[in-house]
């Protein structure tokens, strides 16, 4: 399968030309090493070369003597050649020598803390529409941010085509596979995981079935604040035992391994005394692990919208986290003690910011403008600045911006 560019290519080559390392981390199957290869000169594949993984323990200083940049495959299985790795950036004193990819954090972030200033850490997700081919890119997520009004005609997208969207997921390899093989390629990955990974990371002993119970757990509450003891019962059946701590644990390695990431809330300055919640959204760091966790199709999936709005809004949260990564974005959300909530919050590190309402179907675009607009006035603009946009992302339709100044943006036409 040819390659396929991604937005991160641009992000790496920046970073290799301003650090001597750079560090990519992303859940397994999601394009690290490929990704990595179009801009390495030579590899090393600790994951599938005991030979390379055995001489990297042993005489690591050989193992790096290679054209640069060297790519490392899944280093955190031979966790000393971070050290190694450092000490050649600091003896070579030069840009580009090596990338390093990695599917699970270490335990601690010593190893992390040690590489500041040599070795630069960027995140690579499942691919979003616009990288996998689904989405026109027609609107630009950067100029919408910068205030920009932009239209564009309907991508064609309808909600049977976005349901087997959303159950193939972002995975470079499965693009244009069926969705129903990939579901069935994706339980497994999900087997893998609560079986072999989650131990492997924990270092200890853990119970598969308590790990697929909280797997089916967090994908029943997607997209949501689920609470610690929401995620326990859900997790719980008859004649099964599962404990608050247990379950955080078990979030905490699922963390690791990068198959969830949540979604922080957005604590701006406000115009009155409003209480902000701080509770996080509850993420799959693709939403086809969901489906894939409830052994779900897109057939079920059509026949309960509802469910599928919170898929749908996890695309979209996934898509606007690939999307504002090159430009130091970060996705949030809002929810205060009044019951107002907006589903994603995009802000750059330079202060430019939007607020985006996710709605599956057009039905309800006029409430979540209304939304997005009372939302607005509440903002303390003098401290938090004025919002670059106030959209609602939909699945389908035209792009445009209303009277009232909010966008109406189709998923299918989202792009940088």
């Amino acid at each position: 399968m040819a390659y396929q560019a991604r937005i991160a290519d641009g992000e790496l080559a920046a970073r290799l030309e301003s650090s001597g390392a750079v560090l990519i981390e992303g859940p397994k199957a999601c394009g690290k090493t490929e990704t990595a290869r179009q801009q390495a000169a030579s590899e090393v594949r600790l994951d599938v070369d005991g030979q390379q993984r055995a001489a990297a323990e042993i005489t690591p200083e050989l193992v790096l003597d290679r054209p640069a940049p060297l790519l490392i495959d899944e280093w955190q299985l031979v966790s000393s050649i971070w050290a190694h790795v450092r000490r050649a950036v600091d003896d070579r004193q030069a840009r580009g020598q090596f990338i390093l990819t990695g599917s699970a954090t270490p335990n601690d972030d010593v190893s992390r803390h040690s590489g500041a200033g040599r070795i630069a850490v960027m995140r690579l997700r499942p691919m979003c529409l616009a990288e996998s081919g689904r989405s026109t890119a027609t609107v630009s997520l950067t100029k919408l941010l910068d205030g920009s009004t932009q239209s564009a005609a309907d991508p064609g997208l309808t909600v049977p085509d976005l349901a087997a969207v959303i159950t193939v997921g972002g995975w470079p390899a499965e693009q244009g596979t069926p969705p129903s093989t990939v579901s069935r390629s994706l339980r497994d990955y999900l087997t893998q995981i609560s079986h072999v990974d989650v131990a492997a990371v924990s270092g200890g002993r853990r119970d598969p079935s308590k790990v697929d119970a909280l797997l089916r757990s967090l994908a029943r509450n997607t997209a949501s604040v689920a609470p610690i003891t929401t995620l326990t019962i859900a997790a719980t059946g008859p004649g099964e035992t599962l404990d608050r701590d247990s379950v955080s644990g078990y979030l905490a390695i699922l963390e690791r391994l990068m198959v969830v990431e949540d979604q922080p809330a957005w604590a701006p300055a406000m115009r009155s005394r409003v209480q902000l919640r701080s509770s996080p959204k509850r993420h799959f760091v693709d939403p086809s692990l969901a489906v894939a966790a409830l052994h779900a199709s897109p057939a079920r999936l059509l026949g309960d919208l509802e469910s599928m709005g919170l898929l749908f809004e996890s695309l979209v949260v996934r898509d606007l986290r690939v999307l504002a990564q090159p430009i130091d974005g970060q996705v949030r959300h809002y929810r205060d003690n009044k019951g107002l909530e907006v589903d994603a919050i995009v802000t750059c590190d330079d202060g430019r910011w939007g607020a985006f309402e996710i709605k599956l179907g057009s039905m309800g675009i006029d409430a979540a403008a209304k939304n997005l607009l009372a939302f607005a006035t509440k903002i303390d603009r003098a401290a938090s600045g004025e919002p670059g946009v106030l959209a609602v992302v939909t699945g389908a339709g035209l792009a445009y911006r209303r009277k009232d100044g909010v966008h109406v943006v189709p998923i299918g036409t989202l792009g940088p």
